[in-house]
Formats: structure tokens, C-alpha cells, sequence
């Protein structure tokens, strides 16, 4: 029996396995705690409100000028990309009615995980409509690829699916 005066209650087993327990949890959780405050996540821009501050109007104004142009995108990327070794990319740009854009290109290589690697790269117009360039991933994981071109007046963005780049063949 436990009592005030029996001290053994504190030597058993399951008692000191319990206090272990909180003390692990209570530490992970204090880890956790210190690596969010000192490590702030890359998904959110960090200037997001003054970035690209646009109003309502003006940003269903945007919709409608890219749903107006109807230009259409096709990429050809490898099959399989590695970082640190250059990937060949074919991007052509058709308007609504097929007929080739030409413009200058940007393709800006977006990773969410750590918004500190992302770059641009200017594509070179290699015939009517169509772009070429390589990109050379620096990190391995997953990147998207966003697309801009500017012709006169007229900007597009399109942007790509998510896809991987291996750290070796």
C-alpha cells in the first residue's frame, strides 16, 4: 500500500518509466517549438501583402485579359531530371487561333520548400512560338516551373505541375 510515509512508490518502475515519458515529450515538443520560432517556412512569400498588392478589380482584370488572349502552352521536359545537370526545356506559345507568340520568355523555377532557391532564367526564341532553354536545379525535391511571356502590351503566365528532380541517375 501507498502511503505518505512509504517512499517505494517513487522507486517503482512503471512510476519513473511514466516521468521519462513526459520528460521526452516535453522536450521533442520544446525542439518542435524552437525549430519553428528560428526557422520560419518558405510556402508563404514574405512579403505576400505588399508583393503584388492589387485590388479586387484589378486582379478579375488580370483574369480577364488571360482568359481574353487564350494563349496555349505546351512544355517538353525530360523524363527524368537530376539536379545540378542542366535540363533541356521546349516551351511553345500559340494564341487562340494557333498562330505562333512571339515575345520574350522567363521561366521562373519555383520551389516551395525554401523559397531562397528559386530563380529566373530567359528563354531564347528559337523559331516562331518556340523556346528553349536549360535549367539546372540546384536542390533535389519537388519544383514547379512558372512561365511568362511578354509581347508588347500583352503578359502571359502559365504555370507547370509539380515534378521531381533526383539527386543522382
Amino acid at each position: 500500500m501507498i502511503s505518505q510515509e512509504n517512499k517505494k512508490g517513487l522507486h517503482n518502475p512503471w512510476f519513473l518509466g511514466a516521468i521519462a515519458l513526459i520528460v521526452v515529450v516535453l522536450g521533442v515538443n520544446g525542439i518542435f517549438i524552437w525549430h519553428a520560432m528560428h526557422n520560419s517556412s518558405t510556402l508563404v512569400d514574405r512579403d505576400y501583402s505588399t508583393k503584388s498588392r492589387k485590388s479586387d478589380t484589378e486582379a478579375m482584370n488580370d483574369i480577364e485579359v488571360r482568359n481574353m488572349l487564350a494563349w496555349k502552352t505546351t512544355v517538353k521536359q525530360p523524363k527524368a531530371i537530376v539536379m545540378n545537370s542542366p535540363a533541356a526545356y521546349e516551351i511553345s506559345i500559340a494564341d487562340r487561333e494557333g498562330m505562333p507568340v512571339s515575345g520574350t520568355m522567363e521561366v521562373e523555377a519555383y520551389r516551395a520548400a525554401d523559397a531562397s532557391r528559386d530563380f529566373t532564367t530567359a528563354f531564347a526564341e528559337v523559331s516562331a512560338g518556340n523556346y528553349r532553354g536549360a535549367i539546372s536545379f540546384p536542390l533535389k525535391g519537388y519544383w514547379e516551373l512558372r512561365i511568362r511571356i511578354k509581347r508588347g502590351a500583352d503578359v502571359f503566365e502559365a504555370g507547370t505541375g509539380r515534378f521531381m528532380v533526383a539527386s543522382s541517375r
